[in-house]
């Protein structure tokens, strides 16, 4: 996976474009102010997270060139906080101007296929899985992955959207209906003992830096609480770091790229999907941390020299969906508490409003 870019230093004064504007663009622009930048955001919908504190905000759909050719004219590097950007529109930012990471990582981890059979080619093992255009392929990849299993779009669900669980029951017509003719995926069922993630970091000149891996707990497929660090063998945190970063070395990556893992019962450690981005499992590292996620993007995303991620205390992190936001009150009266809100007009069930993040000693 050869890509072309150039290695230049983006200097502090510069300006940088980031791709979306919900909350992971608002908290890396706080980290952009810090070391001096100005940030430039590109997104729909007005009074966005990131659009409260930033200098400048273009309100456009991802697939408006001519917003985007005069996005591209503005900035001095282009890095995202949303992946699903339209193929068509990173190409032509990428002709135009530095974008870290670079258009063919995005491309990859934009699709689950693809993703995964990456890893694979790579000797990093994954869930089995089978591609799913068809209903006929849907009962080929069942017969071979049997049930359980769970079918999957390849493209754009998260937090549990764009997915079906196959248990016996299960009618597979009617599960294949659901996809809406999209290119699916289906994965085997592992037995799994806990689920973690590894945030890294790898700069223009290949230089990385890991955070320690955390675990991380779901409630209906949206992540609820993430406990750092992982409370598991230092054997598994080296292996779970060793990975990220030879996913991370053979993405040719430039930025912060989160890996989603699962320990099995048996002591493997099998990737599950990556993000190119900050991810919500290291907003801890804003309060426990030498160097946040936030801070490390920026630094990568511009040539700068990477950070320490070494964590100078424990933490538990939790997101505030929906009306969880009312409990701010009762949440800055503890002592040890860091409230993170970001400036969401409206609270909707399973909307992410803020994060707290509990500083506990080490």
């Amino acid at each position: 996976m050869t890509q072309d870019f150039d290695t230049r230093v983006i200097a502090p004064g510069s300006t940088i474009g980031i791709m979306g504007n919900g909350q992971l663009g608002r908290m890396a622009a706080f980290c952009a102010a810090e070391l001096g930048y100005k940030v430039h955001v590109f997104g729909p919908g007005a009074d966005s997270p990131t659009e409260q504190v930033c200098a400048k905000a273009t309100i456009a759909d991802y697939t408006d060139l001519d917003a985007l050719r005069a996005f591209a004219e503005d900035v001095d590097v282009v890095t995202f906080e949303f992946e699903n950007v339209p193929h068509d529109s990173v190409k032509l930012l990428s002709e135009l101007v530095p974008v870290r990471p670079g258009w063919k990582c995005l491309h990859l981890s934009q699709n689950r296929l693809r993703e995964k059979t990456f890893c694979n080619e790579h000797g990093i093992r994954t869930a089995p899985f089978e591609a799913v255009r068809s209903l006929a392929d849907l009962e080929a990849a069942v017969a071979k992955l049997g049930r359980p299993s769970v079918l999957k779009t390849t493209e754009l669900g998260y937090d549990g959207k764009g997915q079906v669980k196959i248990s016996a029951d299960t009618d597979l017509a009617q599960a294949w209906d659901e996809m809406k003719g999209a290119e699916a995926i289906l994965e085997g069922f592992i037995s799994f003992e806990r689920e973690i993630s590894v945030i890294v970091a790898r700069g223009v000149q290949g230089d990385t830096a890991c955070f320690c891996p955390v675990e991380n707990v779901h409630t209906n497929h949206i992540l609820d609480v993430t406990v750092a660090p992982a409370e598991i063998a230092d054997s598994l945190s080296k292996k779970a770091e060793d990975i990220a970063i030879k996913l991370v070395t053979a993405m040719e990556f430039v930025g912060l790229l989160a890996v989603e893992m699962f320990v099995t019962t048996d002591g493997d450690i099998l990737v599950n999907e990556v993000a190119p981005r900050p991810h919500n499992s290291g907003h801890w590292t804003i309060d426990a941390c030498i160097t946040s996620q936030f801070e490390q993007f920026i630094r990568a995303v511009c040539g700068l020299p990477l950070g320490d991620p070494a964590h100078h205390s424990k933490a538990r992190m939790k997101n505030l969906l929906g009306d969880d936001i009312n409990d701010w009150q009762a949440i800055l009266t503890e002592p040890n508490a860091k409230l993170h809100l970001y400036g969401k007009a409206e609270a909707k069930p399973g909307r992410k409003m803020g994060h707290v993040t509990w500083v506990l000693p080490k």
